[in-house]
């Protein structure tokens, strides 16, 4: 079992018998976006300590706010957290199902005398709040009667009021150092309808006072939350001790950043109302869903969010570290297939034009098991484009006038004539091959520097391959002034090119490391009987693997 603080946490708790050895988790998403890697490291993490100590982990919605929340959202969240391996049993359960007893809270508050109604506007409410260095200042309405504030908030509750009209504060203390103490709003007024609830409500619990109530009523014992909550954990304290109710323990983490990546779920937002990716599940964002459509696997994700770890202080986390994570799991269980993107026509002179030979073709290196497979090959062929150069550099060991090469699989080549288009580009390159050389074969040892793959060009499948980059130019994309400024303008290249016939009726959302070109998948959305698709998962430079070589 890995250790961290948090495990430490629990570790005592369990030797002290604080919660009588019990280990209860949630998950708490808020229904107003899609789950993106930085909720999987709290999926993980959640998830993973209750299964550690045989525990149970909820999923819960916070939905408080029914005005940016939606059922796509909840449904997606569903999804997702299913997709990563993780199950709930029956405790699913949302924010709304505690309304009713959030609100004989709050009026329990009140008879307390820790609780008031506020007729404050938010801008009155905002500079009566104080700074890290003044004190707050106390609302004129801070000492309204109990019975006046019973009536008032009842009446909140009828809807009598408009948005914005009036909230229900917390009585606690103007002048304390953490601003979030000083009486933070409870209720606010909103005449919207929710998703679950309809318009039975139009007043609705705030985040601070929902989480705890929430923590306490399902009897969770260890309340996970991300770093920017630590200054809220008093507040936490505060409502359950002034309830008397049953009371977790609320531990605080690091957040997960990653470089070239924003995670705040309105500029993911402001992405996909804009048009500038196409979607929530588009491969370009951190989405979960947007991971998965572009070929990441649950399993490389879990493997990232374990190598991670648990941390105290923020810090932002290479994305080379992810994509290492996707590539060392598709290398073993990725087949191999020869695609060609950027196609370049080779006609072989001397091999007969009516002949096609059907050679054998490893699936995967790294997994015998997966056998073997038949590729055509023929007269004619495609290679890719960037394989070949008129006036080679001395390092360039692939195809050129006079030069030879092998085709994978296949034979040794040599560029005898070379065609060209009217704007002076090749379009068609005519070779000759050794017919000694044909790999596998005795005799064939003869050796050349250079490999190249290739598809026959009267058995080949058309498809369309989308080239995904990474969305921003910068590493820190969210200290620009305007984020949008720093998108990569080349973050996606659609390409028409040509894949092995064994690719016909490949499942959507399959997995394949095109030859020399990087790791692949089926698009589980467009792609069909008659038109394939695929998405760039990563390429097959994998730059964390030669940094953690040095280290």
């Amino acid at each position: 079992m890995p250790s961290d603080f948090i495990r430490d946490i629990i570790n005592e708790h369990n030797k002290t018998g604080r919660f009588g050895g019990r280990v209860h988790t949630r998950f708490p998403p808020e229904p107003n976006g899609y789950l993106h890697i930085g909720h999987a490291k709290s999926i993980c993490l959640n998830f993973g300590i209750a299964a550690e100590y045989s525990g149970l982990c909820n999923l819960r919605f916070d939905d408080t706010n029914p005005t940016r929340e939606e059922v796509e959202y909840v449904e997606s969240i569903i999804e997702n957290v299913r997709w990563l391996g993780f199950d709930w049993g029956d405790r699913l359960f949302y924010a709304s199902d505690y309304f009713e007893q959030m609100y004989e809270s709050a009026v329990q508050l009140i008879k307390a005398g820790k609780a008031y109604v506020d007729d404050s506007s938010a801008d009155e409410i905002r500079e009566g709040r104080g700074t890290l260095t003044e004190p707050g200042r106390e609302s004129p309405y801070r000492n309204r009667s109990v019975e006046e504030n019973l009536d008032l908030f009842q009446r909140m509750k009828a809807g009598e009021f408009p948005d914005g009209a009036r909230v229900l504060r917390a009585k606690v203390d103007m002048a304390s150092p953490n601003l979030n103490m000083r009486d933070p709003v409870m209720y606010r007024i909103l005449h919207a309808e929710h998703h679950r609830t309809g318009n039975k409500w139009c007043i609705y619990p705030m985040y601070d006072w929902a989480h705890g109530l929430e923590d306490s009523i399902e009897r969770i014992t260890h309340s996970i939350c991300t770093l920017e909550f630590e200054d809220h954990r008093p507040l936490y304290d505060w409502f359950l001790d002034e309830l008397g109710a049953y009371h977790p323990q609320q531990i605080e983490f690091a957040r997960l950043a990653l470089s070239y990546t924003v995670m705040s779920k309105r500029k993911l937002r402001q992405l996909v109302e804009k048009g500038r990716v196409r979607g929530w599940d588009d491969p370009r964002m951190p989405t979960l869903s947007g991971l998965r459509r572009g070929g990441y696997t649950p399993e490389s994700i879990r493997s990232f969010c374990e190598r991670v770890g648990v941390a105290k202080t923020d810090s932002t986390i290479d994305i080379a570290l992810l994509e290492h994570c996707i590539r060392e799991d598709l290398n073993k269980r990725a087949p191999r297939v020869m695609a060609v993107l950027k196609p370049l026509r080779v006609v072989i002179d001397n091999y007969p034009e009516e002949q096609v030979e059907e050679l054998e073709a490893v699936n995967n290196p790294e997994d015998p098991g997966m056998g073997t497979r038949k590729v055509p090959f023929s007269r004619v062929l495609y290679i890719e484009r960037d394989d070949f150069m008129e006036r080679p550099p001395k390092e360039f060991f692939r195809l050129a006038p006079g030069r030879e090469v092998r085709l994978r699989y296949a034979y040794i080549i040599k560029c005898i004539d070379v065609v060209k288009g009217k704007t002076g580009e090749a379009v068609e390159l005519h070779c000759t091959y050794d017919p000694e050389t044909r790999s596998g074969a005795a005799g064939s040892s003869r050796k050349v520097k250079g490999t190249i793959h290739w598809v026959s060009a009267a058995h080949a499948l058309e498809a369309e391959a989308r080239l995904y980059d990474r969305l921003f130019t910068v590493e820190d994309p969210g200290a620009a002034d305007d984020f949008e400024s720093v998108l990569n303008p080349n973050s996606l290249q659609i390409v028409t090119g040509y894949v092995e016939p064994s690719m016909r009726g490949a499942v959507p959302g399959s997995k394949y490391q095109f030859e020399r070109l990087g790791y692949f998948c089926v698009d589980e959305k467009d792609s069909s009987a008659g038109r394939l698709v695929f998405n760039r998962t990563v390429g097959l430079r994998d730059t964390w693997a030669k940094i953690a070589k040095k280290l």
